[in-house]
């Protein structure tokens, strides 16, 4: 005989969540890593003491944590997803009763609210301290790399400066992102910052000016660079950084994810690609004794099939090059900004030297020598040697995180604007990530 399922009109029933979701579950195994009792307390100034009581800072970011574990970008699905999915309202403590926020309710609260602090760079570190706890961070080698991801902006609405400046001009009020790129420019007007100096942007977004340009990725795009630190043994993520996409940026935010010496990593050597091999890089490297594992940047082919700087000898005594006939290049010229110091031959000994149309077409041959080239020849020698193929190998490790992160956290584009927009985003990924890394290593 069929069966059939026929509706049972019971008037009390005995439900409960523990029963229905399995011990097992992927949630309850992330649930045993998590404790929100401390940060409370950081919460609290936060919000104010009378009025009506908000939503539950741990719910807000349980909620968060749920997107970003299972790839749901949408806010809106996301709430949907929480009031119908029983694990999903056991792991946020809502029970069956438990109210769900509504999802303007919840933009406003998430872009709102944890603006004001830095809770979730401490839900990032608390995640990263359990896993140190646990023996997975605390290695002698790290990982570095960036990857761009879209920014929230249309790749249309762009133009110079000046004429969106007189675009924002007309009108009454500005968004939040406008605001701190506006805030960003008086600041780097009135304290110029360290680091690279690089031309004004030919484009900005109306938008989100604080991305940059980037044709990384094919056709152009506003775009901002997640940068990750990570351990070279189990691939955690003990720091991120969040960038616009400009290449320079990527070794400002490696340095600054170093000396944060997160969760106390401090480690005594780095692999890394060949964008980070610039000299004064390497040269900021060695002083705090972190060997570079790192494909050097030359420009050697740079020559128009001229003599290398390679046929010159250098000698370090006298600071001066010598070239292959003999003849001297004297010390020119230096350009502390540049880092570049200049050797130039006289043109009286160039003049009949047998090997001129090989070496240069000018009056006299110059050579050019970067101030850090002690550095650059250190990680030069490193590339030969059984350490340098071990780190390059593992750095494969940094790009999977990316590759996971892109793939199945589906973060190829931000959902909020400017860079602390994108701090919180990338913040979040990373911690899911980290997440995802300690229930695979620490069994229940």
């Amino acid at each position: 005989m069929m069966g059939r399922v026929q509706e049972q009109g019971q008037l009390f029933f005995r439900f409960r969540l523990d029963d229905h979701d399995p011990e097992d579950h992927f949630l309850r195994q992330v649930d045993r890593f998590l404790d929100f009792t401390l940060l409370r307390a950081e919460l609290a100034p936060l919000y104010s003491r009378i009025g009506r009581p908000s939503i539950d800072p741990e719910l807000m970011i349980r909620m968060l944590l749920i997107g970003y574990l299972y790839g749901i970008r949408s806010e809106t699905r996301l709430c949907e997803e929480v009031h119908l999915n029983l694990a999903y309202r056991w792991f946020c403590r809502l029970g069956l009763e438990g109210q769900v926020p509504e999802r303007s309710t919840f933009s406003k609260n998430r872009h709102g609210r944890f603006a004001d602090g830095d809770i979730l760079r401490r839900v990032f570190e608390m995640v990263v301290g359990i896993c140190t706890g646990n023996g997975f961070v605390g290695g002698t080698g790290a990982l570095v790399d960036g990857s761009t991801v879209h920014a929230d902006a249309n790749r249309d609405r762009r133009d110079t400066p000046d004429a969106i400046q007189a675009v924002w001009d007309e009108r009454e009020t500005i968004a939040r992102p406008v605001q701190a790129y506006l805030d960003d420019l008086e600041a780097a007007a009135a304290h110029p910052p360290d680091g690279p100096k690089h031309k004004p942007p030919k484009y900005i977004s109306e938008t989100d000016p604080q991305a940059a340009w980037s044709l990384k990725d094919g056709p152009g795009r506003f775009s901002y660079e997640v940068n990750y630190l990570a351990d070279d043994l189990h691939a955690i993520i003990v720091d991120v950084e969040a960038t616009p996409a400009r290449l320079s940026q990527e070794i400002v935010a490696a340095k600054e994810m170093l000396d944060r010496h997160t969760a106390g990593f401090e480690p005594n050597s780095i692999a890394a690609d060949k964008s980070y091999g610039t000299g004064p890089f390497l040269s900021w490297l060695f002083e705090r004794k972190i060997t570079p594992y790192i494909p050097v940047l030359d420009r050697k082919a740079q020559t128009f099939g001229k003599l290398t700087r390679d046929a010159f000898s250098y000698d370090a005594e006298r600071d001066m090059y010598v070239c292959p006939q003999g003849h001297e290049l004297p010390l020119r010229a230096v350009n502390a900004e540049t880092r570049v110091k200049r050797y130039k031959a006289k043109a009286s000994l160039c003049r009949d030297c047998p090997l001129r149309a090989q070496c240069t077409d000018a009056p006299s041959r110059t050579v050019v020598r970067l101030m850090d080239e002690e550095a650059r020849q250190k990680a030069r020698d490193l590339a030969d040697t059984d350490a340098f193929q071990t780190a390059r190998a593992r750095r494969k490790k940094i790009e999977m995180l990316f590759a996971h992160l892109k793939r199945w956290l589906k973060l190829t584009r931000l959902r909020l604007r400017g860079l602390s927009g994108a701090n919180e985003e990338f913040l979040l990924a990373a911690t899911a990530q980290n997440l995802k890394r300690l229930v695979k290593l620490v069994p229940i």
